[in-house]
């Protein structure tokens, strides 16, 4: 059911606890899976406070519940952490606000609904401005995994299962070209036939982890650049958000969806591909802050399989996008005809090119490991 926006305003937002009357709400942002808006409330002799309201998708997070438990887990724990160290716990993390029935989330004619206090004085770029940003993101995300580094990850709910194992949508991308429900893969093939080529890849990370090569960890799983706050007077970043994909699984899945969104010298969904490419100075920079924040937390193995992470993330998201275009565009949002598709040349063109730079990326890695 589609609410209203003056019905979210006067009766979801009324159902949280907050400090005064919801003056004005608002759409805000532009992700592509959950609706978000951002409210004002008024606290009094003109003084007033932000916050952000968002209807989560139930169609892709099907047990709010379990969601709510990690995110309000995992940041009450970086809650701890933060204060321990010094830090400013109300800006470093993602606050929950309670529901009025103590809930941390509410459920409201069928949709599921959470809110958090809204970061003041930081900005989430959508692409990469300036090299000292992406830097920042990295050291960010990294201190994210160090903070982490001894959380029990397997006491995490999965809450997309097999969200990240490549092999596992290896299988579902298959499925997605055999059923080809809406008479699509016939104009795709060179698109096809580029997944299938590269099956062998789509092993290494989850073989690792199988075989215990690598540790299991807290997650994020959504790692681009528009997923950190970055103070606006510093530059810094400040906090990690959007922690719905925080699931049990391997920090190269991290590492790699960052350099994969950020170090692209061009759109996720650029339709002239000769504009796509691996950008090796942001590779660079992005590596270099990412393993300082990680503050030595990672292990040999990790590093070294580090490049394996940017690429196999770049083809998985292009696997998915190509999956989500066969299957008729019922997963990611998208914005005009064929928005999936160009999506994923995108991710393609990006991995070949990795692919004619691997012995870059391993010299580069094996620099800032040292």
């Amino acid at each position: 059911m589609e609410l209203s926006i003056e019905e979210v305003k006067n009766e979801v937002a009324a159902r949280f606890r907050l400090p005064g009357e919801v003056t004005l709400l608002q759409p805000y942002g532009n992700g592509h899976i959950n609706d978000t808006f951002c409210l004002t409330c008024a606290l009094g002799e003109g003084k007033t406070k932000r916050y952000i309201l968002q209807r989560m998708n139930d169609d892709i997070f099907n047990s709010p519940k379990e969601l709510m438990e990690n995110v309000v887990n995992v940041t009450s724990f970086l809650r701890k952490k933060i204060i321990a160290a010094g830090g400013d716990p109300d800006r470093e993390t993602l606050n929950v606000v309670p529901a009025a029935d103590g809930g941390n989330y509410l459920e409201y004619k069928g949709d599921f609904f959470r809110m958090y206090i809204f970061i003041e004085g930081a900005t989430c770029f959508e692409q990469v401005k300036q090299p000292e940003d992406f830097y920042n993101s990295a050291v960010s995300f990294g201190n994210f995994q160090k903070l982490l580094a001894d959380y029990p990850a397997d006491t995490l709910h999965e809450t997309i299962v097999n969200f990240h194992n490549t092999v596992s949508r290896f299988r579902d991308f298959k499925k997605a070209v055999e059923e080809d429900v809406c008479e699509r893969a016939e104009n795709v093939r060179e698109e096809i036939q580029f997944v299938l080529d590269r099956e062998p890849d789509t092993h290494v990370i989850c073989d690792a982890l199988i075989q215990k090569k690598i540790p299991l960890r807290v997650t994020h799983n959504d790692t681009k650049l528009n997923n950190i706050m970055i103070d606006n007077e510093t530059g810094k970043g400040i906090c990690v958000i959007d922690l719905d994909t925080v699931m049990p699984g391997s920090a190269l899945y991290d590492y790699g969806d960052s350099i994969r969104f950020g170090a692209n010298t061009g759109a996720e969904d650029e339709k002239n591909l000769a504009l796509i490419s691996l950008d090796l100075e942001l590779f660079d920079i992005y590596t270099k802050g990412y393993l300082e924040g990680c503050g030595g937390s990672l292990t040999k193995e990790e590093i070294e399989l580090l490049p394996m992470g940017a690429k196999l993330m770049t083809f998985e998201c292009g696997m998915r996008f190509l999956a989500d275009y066969l299957k008729g565009d019922v997963y990611f949002k998208i914005h005009k005809p064929e928005h999936n598709l160009d999506r994923c040349r995108t991710q393609f063109r990006l991995v070949a090119d990795m692919e004619s730079k691997w012995e870059q990326m391993n010299a580069i890695v094996r620099k800032y490991s040292k």
